[in-house]
């Protein structure tokens, strides 16, 4: 049984369908502790993206790096986190031309993206045309379904030895990913077949994993984590959970405080400050259902640079936020935290961008008033007392308020 810790524990949970904030808010919570603090990423993998914008102008979105960096928090990638070492490196490298070089430890179980995983992902959502999941298209999912199946699986325990590497890659090539297209009824095309059985994709995928492994220290499990300020970083949102939310358009990963719990089981954590995010409306960035959705822009105000429109997720879209969804989501995460103190908290985020004239739903009807009284329905209707409120791009924009229950 692990020692029982002392220092803080904090989670950023998202309560949507992702692009709720969290970046800003983990943002938030590292620049209290600077150096001492531990970001930990405990789900999800480096599809997510993460907006920090510093005081100073620097921004950058957070894919496999925590979002604390820019304040010098480290950064650890859990056993729930799924790595690509495709993709690290252009962020270190990216980050570093923003004078941040980050510390970063993962959990030797933790899982690992391979090329095929991606193919598999691009071929099967290109293939449902106007049908598809909503997939960031880089292999997430079918990197989890791969890893049910013991003789393809890949930790990043598996990356030191190239040549077993090579080995294992060239297996799952070879018998896994033909078996998978043709469950899935992908058709495997010359060109498809070209890519599939491309040695130059093969080796600089090795290549790529022996620099993932020169960046990150890779320990046994998270009983390695300092007796330092934690800070749980989840990615996409509660509405997204692939056991609560609307199948199949859900991500393959628990994105609320089950992951967050199991690691603070492993630590001796007995207690967590969690912060629940969202914007003053809510986006969906890809396919599936969104509630109240709005033809178009909602209000004039609204800038997203980070949800461009790309081939695997279109448009962002909009919708109203509905605060019985919202409450309905967060009290259902809780219900998991039963053998741990839980306080929570609500950030509302991208307040600046309502012009002062908020839309919202409440009881299935749409309302409409000032922020203020957004806010306080927000407090009432979630339970939650302490919000976080945001107004801008940094840190500096944001403040706290409180209201009576």
């Amino acid at each position: 049984m692990p020692a029982s810790r002392e220092a803080p524990v904090h989670a950023v949970i998202g309560a949507g369908y992702g692009d709720e904030g969290k970046g800003v808010a983990t943002d938030v919570l590292a620049a209290r502790y600077g150096s001492d603090a531990v970001v930990v990423r405990a789900n999800s993998g480096a599809q997510a993206g993460h907006t920090v914008t510093t005081p100073d102008g620097r921004r950058h979105v957070f894919h496999h790096v925590g979002s604390g960096s820019f304040a010098g928090a480290a950064t650890f990638l859990g056993r729930r986190f799924v790595s690509n070492p495709m993709l690290l490196g252009r962020e270190l490298e990216d980050l570093a031309l923003k004078d941040v070089r980050p510390r970063i430890q993962a959990d030797a179980r933790g899982l690992a993206s391979t090329p095929y995983d991606v193919m598999l992902n691009q071929f099967v959502e290109t293939d449902r045309a106007g049908g598809r999941h909503g997939s960031c298209g880089i292999g997430f999912g079918e990197t989890i379904e791969r890893n049910l199946r013991p003789e393809f699986a890949l930790a990043l325990d598996g990356l030191r030895d190239p040549a077993a590497l090579r080995a294992g890659l060239d297996r799952i090539r070879r018998l896994w990913l033909p078996e998978r297209a043709a469950r899935l009824g992908i058709a495997l095309d010359a060109e498809r077949e070209s890519l599939v059985h491309s040695d130059e994709i093969l080796e600089r995928y090795v290549a790529d994993a022996q620099g993932f492994l020169a960046s990150v220290d890779l320990v046994g499990d998270a009983t390695a984590l300092p007796d330092a300020p934690l800070i749980f970083e989840n990615a996409q949102g509660l509405l997204l959970d692939q056991d609560r939310g609307a199948f199949p358009f859900v991500t393959r990963s628990n994105t609320g405080l089950r992951n967050i719990l199991e690691t603070m089981r492993e630590i001796g954590a007995g207690e967590v400050d969690v912060v629940y995010a969202t914007r003053a409306y809510v986006t969906r960035h890809g396919a599936g259902p969104l509630a109240w959705e709005e033809a178009e822009q909602p209000w004039r105000g609204i800038v997203d640079r980070t949800n461009v429109p790309n081939p695997w997720q279109g448009t962002i879209r909009f919708g109203l936020l509905d605060l019985d969804v919202l409450a309905g989501a967060i009290r259902a995460d809780l219900g998991d935290a039963a053998d741990v103190n839980v306080r929570p908290r609500l950030a509302v985020g991208c307040l600046d961008q309502i012009e002062a004239a908020a839309r919202w739903v409440e009881g299935a009807e749409e309302r409409s008033g000032g922020e203020e009284t957004l806010l306080a329905a927000c407090s009432r209707r979630t339970g939650i007392a302490e919000l976080q409120l945001s107004r801008g791009a940094d840190r500096t924009r944001t403040s706290s308020a409180a209201f009576a229950l």
